[in-house]
C-alpha cells in the first residue's frame, strides 16, 4: 500500500522513463503483429483509446479477482495475481488522471469483440477451464505490452508515450505470470492450447474490426 498520490506517480513515472523495455520475447510469444493501420487509426483517436484503456485495467483487475476467488486453493495464484490486482487498478487510477489533465469525460463504451472472441473457445471443465483463461489472459497482457510499446513510438503526446513505455514491464510480468500458472495447473505441456489461442488471436487482431478498441483488429470503419 502507498499513500503517495496517482498524480504525484505519474510525475515520478514520466520524468523517470529513459528507455523502452525489450519486448522481444512478446513479439515471439504473438502470432501477429499490430499494423499500420490500426496504429494510424489510434493516433487519431486517443480520447476514445485512453478510455478504452482505462475500462482494460478496471477488467484486468476485476478479471484476476475473480480467479482468485474461483481457484483459492492455488496458493501461487492467489499470490501472482493478488499483485496483479493492486498493479491493475493503479494503472486504472493513473490513466483516469491522464484522461483529467487532457479534459477527456468520462463516458460509457461497449467493449469489442476481443474478449469475447478469445473466451468463446474456453473449455467448460476443469482443470481445462481455468488453463484456458490463464492462457488468454497471458495473450490479453501480451497483445497490451506489444500495442503499448507501438503507440510510445508514433503518439505526439510525450507524457502519455512515457507511460506507455512504464508499462511495458509490469505487462510484461502479467503476461509471464499468466502463462506459468496455465502451466502449473496442468499435467502435461500447455504448448498444444497456447498455438491453439495464438492463431484465434492473430485472427482477431489481422482481421477487419468496425470498432476501434485497445485490443482491436484492422479499422474498417463505415
Amino acid at each position: 500500500m502507498t499513500d503517495i498520490s496517482s498524480e504525484h506517480n505519474l510525475h515520478t513515472i514520466t520524468n523517470g522513463v529513459k528507455a523502452k523495455t525489450d519486448i522481444s520475447h512478446i513479439h515471439a510469444f504473438l502470432g501477429a503483429k499490430t499494423g499500420d493501420k490500426w496504429l494510424a487509426a489510434a493516433k487519431d483517436n486517443l480520447p476514445l483509446l485512453m478510455q478504452d484503456h482505462a475500462n482494460c485495467e478496471k477488467k484486468a483487475a476485476g478479471t484476476a479477482m475473480n480467479l482468485i476467488f474461483r481457484y483459492e486453493f492455488h496458493r501461487d495464484l492467489q499470490e501472482k495475481l493478488a499483485q496483479l490486482v493492486r498493479e491493475e487498478m493503479l494503472h486504472y487510477e493513473q490513466v483516469l488522471e491522464l484522461m483529467r489533465e487532457r479534459g477527456i469525460a468520462w463516458s460509457h463504451l461497449p467493449a469489442g469483440r476481443y474478449a469475447k472472441g478469445l473466451l468463446k473457445y474456453k473449455r467448460t471443465w476443469e482443470p481445462a477451464g481455468m488453463i484456458d483463461v490463464l492462457i488468454i489472459g497471458a495473450f490479453i497482457e501480451a497483445r497490451s505490452c506489444e500495442r503499448f510499446s507501438a503507440l510510445a513510438d508514433v503518439i505526439d503526446d510525450e507524457k502519455l508515450s512515457k507511460y506507455y513505455k512504464y508499462l511495458l514491464k509490469s505487462e510484461s510480468r502479467h503476461y509471464e505470470d499468466y502463462l506459468a500458472l496455465a502451466q502449473s495447473v496442468s499435467d502435461e505441456p500447455i504448448d498444444e492450447r497456447v498455438a491453439f489461442f495464438r492463431a484465434v488471436e492473430a485472427q482477431l487482431i489481422d482481421s477487419p474490426d468496425g470498432e476501434l478498441r485497445f485490443h482491436s483488429g484492422v479499422p474498417d470503419f463505415a
